[in-house]
């Protein structure tokens, strides 16, 4: 079943095309990929961030949309990926990036074109464990930059994953998130001072 990528919000899309556009955006950017590109840069694939700042048992695994990100194609590949933020203006081009990221999105994604089930596909952050998922929601209808993981949806650990979770291989929110619970620095499970 095709993945149904959610439309980004036009001025995402409009700021990273101004900021491919631009030399100095280009230039400053610490992506030596965008600055000799093989063939015009172009963005696709845009998946919003959603961060999930908390992970705990007991409380419900709510996420916060940080941002837009779009895998910048050269040619036959990813090479780099853009990110957008929202600011009180409104979207934002924030920064250009590269590294294994990009390649292990590009990799779950064409893993979830396999799937039987449609999904809608998200990134989902996990600052405290240093971990980004491939989030794929089932409620392929659903507004992209709201809602948490639902017990059904499947999130799949991008490379690098932490140690003991094995990359590419999805995982039940259900049966995913408690594990995680457990990885989270006990210090501050406790309620230590870090």
């Amino acid at each position: 079943m095709p993945l149904h990528v959610p439309p980004a919000p036009a001025p995402a899309l409009r700021s990273v095309l101004t900021a491919l556009g631009s030399p100095t955006a280009v230039r400053e950017a610490r992506t030596p990929s965008l600055r000799t590109p093989q063939g015009p840069a172009t963005p696709e694939l845009p998946l919003p961030v959603h961060v999930l700042d908390d992970i705990t048992a007991t409380s419900p695994s709510a996420a916060r949309l940080a941002g837009w990100r779009f895998l910048i194609r050269c040619g036959d590949r990813a090479v780099a990926a853009a990110e957008t933020r929202l600011t009180p203006d409104g979207w934002a081009f924030s920064h250009f990036f590269e590294g294994p990221y990009i390649a292990s999105t590009e990799r779950a994604l064409r893993q979830a074109e396999t799937m039987a089930q449609p999904y809608q596909p998200r990134l989902l952050s996990i600052p405290g464990l240093y971990m980004l998922t491939l989030w794929l929601h089932g409620d392929c209808a659903a507004d992209a930059t709201t809602g948490h993981p639902a017990p059904t949806d499947l999130l799949v650990p991008l490379a690098p994953a932490p140690p003991g979770i094995a990359a590419h291989r999805p995982h039940r929110a259900a049966d995913l998130l408690p594990v995680l619970t457990l990885r989270v620095t006990p210090a501050r499970l406790l309620g230590s001072p870090a």
